[in-house]
């Protein structure tokens, strides 16, 4: 009886959770409403900003607002062309550069940008830049982070529904269920859903860039330095939030066709 009330409750939350999100064109799962991340998140970035040192007044600096300001603009003339002119009325856009040797970006919900300064030299350009911030608004666009966190609250609802199903087998074998359960959802799920949404802000931040003016085939040539970067360190694609750099840049390769061909549409044309 528990069991079935547990899954009941998972089917239910499932289902009401779900809604389509404008730029991908698919059902999303998100328990958790821009109400109540936003006033998080930008509670967080300016504790962030307060604990780390903020470069202003640079060349770098500016390009990080310059480009920000037209991706920004992008994603509105985006959203409208879809008929979501009021799907950004709760961001409140801001975009820092940080004193930092990390090789990172990063956007959080509600617009609140960071770009490290070790991504700069490997950015090389503005049109690299436009990758890094393309790609990094896309995942607040699609709501990204507030579906790892449902998808987290459903995990661990699993690990309630294995604990229920198994409560009556020895504290031993209860363990050894959990851990299955742990490595299999962990590797049959999360990671290839992590994975899925860096595909998805890999294409939604090329058709960004593209409308902003940036030629989306510099993408390639921007991680294709990133692959260079990092060595050859990063772990087996399987085992990875992100897809492998062989397979992220054959990926760009087929779809900046389409990002091209989006921009056009605004009267941006590439050759």
């Amino acid at each position: 009886m528990k069991k079935n009330i547990i899954i009941g409750f998972g089917v239910v939350g499932f289902m009401l959770s779900c809604a389509t999100n404008p730029l991908t064109g698919k059902k999303t799962l998100n328990f958790v409403s821009n109400s109540e991340l936003f006033p998080s998140s930008f509670q967080q970035y300016g504790d962030f900003l307060k604990e780390n040192k903020v470069v202003s007044g640079t060349t770098d600096a500016k390009r990080v607002e310059t480009v920000g300001v037209k991706i920004k603009g992008a994603a509105e003339r985006y959203l409208a062309s879809l008929g979501q002119t009021a799907y950004l009325n709760d961001y409140r856009w801001e975009y820092k550069l940080i004193e930092s040797k990390d090789v990172n970006a990063w956007c959080m919900p509600g617009g609140k940008i960071v770009v490290y300064t070790g991504i700069m030299p490997i950015a090389k350009n503005d049109a690299g830049l436009a990758t890094v911030m393309g790609h990094e608004v896309a995942h607040a666009l699609a709501n990204h982070g507030a579906q790892r966190m449902s998808a987290s609250q459903l995990q661990s609802l699993g690990a309630v529904g294995v604990a229920v199903a198994t409560g009556s087998q020895t504290a031993e074998k209860q363990q050894m269920w959990q851990q299955y359960y742990g490595i299999g959802s962990q590797v049959g799920v999360m990671l290839p859903f992590s994975r899925s949404h860096e595909t998805e802000a890999d294409k939604i931040g090329l058709i960004l860039m593209a409308i902003a003016g940036y030629n989306p085939d510099e993408s390639i040539a921007f991680w294709t330095r990133m692959s260079s970067n990092s060595g050859g360190q990063a772990p087996p694609e399987m085992l990875s939030t992100h897809p492998s750099d062989a397979t992220r840049i054959a990926n760009l390769k087929a779809m900046v066709p389409e990002a091209k061909a989006v921009a056009a549409k605004f009267g941006v044309i590439y050759k």
